[in-house]
C-alpha cells in the first residue's frame, strides 16, 4: 500500500471529507504531551459520527519506558512510576476502524482477523475527542470493554484501572465517571443501538486509498486545543 502524508482539509462546516489523512492522538496520563499518535483515514465526518481507518502497517507513535522495554512488559506495579520515553513503531496485524460520537466518553474500534472475519468491538473508554486543524486528541482512561459478534461482552483492563487509581493518575470521582461512562456504554451495547446496529462489520476501506505517512511534527498543537 501506497503511503501519503496528512491532508486534512476540511469544508465550510468544518468537516473532513472522505479520504483525507489526520492523526489521532491520546494525551498522556496526568500530563499534557502526546505519547500515542496515529495516522487515519477519514471514512465519515458528520455532526453523528467521526469514523477512521487505521491502515495495517501504519507508522504510529507509542509509549515504551526510558530504556526502551515495551510498556506491557513492565510489572503492574511499576507500569506507570517508571520513567517513559516514546517510539516510532508499525502497527501490527490488521487494520482497525475506529468510531467515535461527538461528547461520548468512550469510542468503538473494530477488529477483524486475517481474511477479513469479524473479531470484535471494542469500547475504548476516554475523553470526548477535541478536534483540531490536524486531528483529534483524547486520554485513555485505561478501562474498557471487549463486545463479540453474539453480543456478549466483558470488561477489560480492570487491573491497570485500579493501578492508575493507586499510583495517582486518576482519582476516586474520575473513577466513578469512568466507571459510569462504561455502564452508558453497556446501556447501548444491551440495546444494540448505534454503531453496534448499524452494519459497520461489513465495511471496507476504498482500495484507491493509500496508507498516511506519520509526520516529522506529530506532536505539534497544544493537545488541549481544539479549533
Amino acid at each position: 500500500m501506497e503511503e501519503h502524508g496528512i491532508t486534512a482539509g476540511r469544508d465550510g462546516a468544518g468537516r473532513w471529507a472522505p479520504g483525507s489523512h489526520i492523526l489521532w492522538r491520546y494525551r498522556e496520563n496526568g500530563g499534557d504531551s502526546i505519547h500515542i499518535c496515529r495516522p487515519v483515514t477519514v471514512v465519515r465526518d458528520s455532526a453523528e459520527l467521526l469514523a477512521v481507518w487505521m491502515a495495517p502497517g501504519t507508522e504510529c507513535v507509542r509509549p515504551v519506558l526510558a530504556d526502551g522495554t515495551p510498556v506491557h512488559h513492565e510489572p503492574l506495579a511499576t507500569r506507570y512510576t517508571k520513567p517513559r520515553s516514546v517510539v516510532r513503531d508499525r502497527w501490527h496485524g490488521t487494520g482497525v476502524l475506529k468510531l467515535a460520537r461527538p461528547g461520548e466518553p468512550w469510542s468503538v474500534w473494530l477488529f477483524w482477523e486475517q481474511g477479513w472475519r469479524f473479531k470484535n468491538f471494542y469500547v475504548n473508554l476516554e475523553e470526548p475527542l477535541a478536534r483540531w486543524a490536524g486531528g483529534v486528541d483524547s486520554e485513555d482512561h485505561f478501562l474498557d470493554i471487549s463486545v463479540q459478534p453474539d453480543r456478549s461482552w466483558h470488561w477489560r483492563d480492570e487491573d491497570e484501572f485500579a493501578e492508575a487509581q493507586r499510583v495517582g493518575l486518576m482519582d476516586s470521582g474520575q473513577a466513578r465517571g469512568v466507571r459510569a461512562a462504561g455502564r452508558a456504554a453497556l446501556d447501548v451495547v444491551r440495546e444494540w443501538g448505534p454503531p453496534f446496529s448499524d452494519g459497520w462489520p461489513g465495511w471496507r476501506p476504498d482500495p484507491a486509498w493509500r496508507r498516511p505517512v506519520l509526520p516529522e511534527d506529530w506532536d505539534r498543537t497544544p493537545a488541549r486545543v481544539s479549533t
